[in-house]
């Protein structure tokens, strides 16, 4: 193997690629980047038996080849190196030149590296700054405990007849959703458990893409694939299925508010600082007055309040929810405002933004009952 490749576009593709390397690889080779230089490109990829990412790259090749070389060694060197990059294989040894700086890196076994799988076929395209928008909207209630894996995951839900590919999560105390046309889709109605911090990454990583492919878990393979013009990534999914989510969104409700997005996430934040415990909750009072309170700390403790301009039909409503749970979901949206659904102060509270349709997120938060 013997090429020279611009600097950005080896960084780029050793970046995505190295996005998918193991932090704990069961074998040794799984802490390798595969390179291969074939004709005028040179392919990246990395593999740990449950995310596979490909990725290839324009170099001037003069000898086809392949290497296997660790993935955080090569990652960080790219990272420092500027100018043209000359890649040169000799023997069990690679050689990486650029500008004054000279590498001579050992390689890994070929041979027990495993193939990569074959990624499914496409089942339709999207847009790839919405498909990555509508993942990190709903990855926001993935859950972090791994005693469940299931709820690690965003579900992905196609349903034919309405054209639609609807995005879920939930870590059982609140519950995101985010419903995008999906018209062109060549596929029945299915659903799979993708683990989200795998999809958040490979959709991160592609939401500058035009378009990009989606092909979701059919007849057992077991494996979703998001593929854009250069990049492939392929995903196990997870064995369960999530909650179903349509029952427990309310839709009839006795309190509706809306309030501006920014001055509640500042408002939120400031009362917060005087929580000492990580998940005590923040008191939200909304008053006929067209005026949120919100209160923080307690009687033995620092104490906060402040306020924002809210608009209030139902009459006035106490609630309280954990900040950061509040914070994620106000993040999450993309509306200047957020409208809050409300059945009662003991009830989950659903988060909209402000005059956006049915399939924009729509984000279920249990509140924290008070104690009286």
């Amino acid at each position: 193997m013997k090429l020279t490749i611009d600097h950005a576009d080896l960084a780029a593709a050793v970046s995505y690629a190295a996005r998918s390397l193991p932090a704990r690889p069961p074998i040794p080779v799984l802490a390798g980047l595969l390179l291969d230089a074939t004709g005028d490109r040179l392919r990246v990829s990395a593999f740990d038996y449950e995310v596979s990412a490909d990725t290839s790259a324009p170099a001037a090749v003069t000898e086809n080849g392949r290497a296997l070389i660790s993935g955080r060694l090569l990652s960080d060197i790219v990272s420092t190196v500027r100018g043209d990059v000359h890649l040169e294989l000799r023997g069990p040894r690679l050689v990486l030149k650029a500008g004054s700086a000279r590498f001579i890196l050992p390689t890994l076994p070929l041979e027990e590296y495993p193939a990569l799988p074959e990624p499914g076929a496409t089942a339709g395209t999207l847009a790839g700054p919405a498909f990555a928008e509508a993942v990190a909207q709903v990855a926001c209630a993935v859950s972090r405990d791994e005693s469940l894996p299931i709820l690690t995951g965003v579900g992905l839900r196609h349903d034919s007849e309405a054209a639609t590919l609807t995005l879920y999560a939930t870590d059982r105390y609140r519950f995101a959703v985010r419903t995008l046309p999906w018209k062109d889709a060549d596929l029945a109605d299915t659903s799979a458990v993708i683990p989200g911090r795998a999809l958040t990454d490979a959709a991160k990583a592609t939401a500058d893409d035009t378009t990009v492919d989606l092909a979701l878990p059919t007849g057992g393979s077991g494996l979703f694939t998001l593929r854009s013009e250069h990049t492939t990534t392929t995903i196990r999914a997870l064995e369960g299925e999530l909650p179903k989510y349509d029952a427990l969104f309310p839709t009839e409700f006795a309190h509706t508010a809306t309030v501006e997005i920014a001055a509640l996430k500042a408002a939120a934040q400031r009362v917060a600082l005087v929580s000492t415990k990580k998940d005590a909750p923040i008191k939200l009072t909304f008053t006929a007055d067209s005026t949120l309170v919100l209160e923080g700390g307690t009687d033995d403790d620092a104490q906060a309040v402040d306020n924002v301009d809210t608009s209030l039909t139902g009459g006035e409503l106490t609630i309280a929810f954990n900040p950061a749970f509040l914070l994620d979901g106000l993040s999450a949206l993309t509306a200047e405002s957020v409208q809050f659904d409300f059945t009662s102060p003991t009830k989950p509270a659903v988060l909209r933004g402000h005059g956006s349709d049915d399939q924009a997120l729509r984000y279920l938060l249990m509140p924290i009952r008070l104690s009286s």
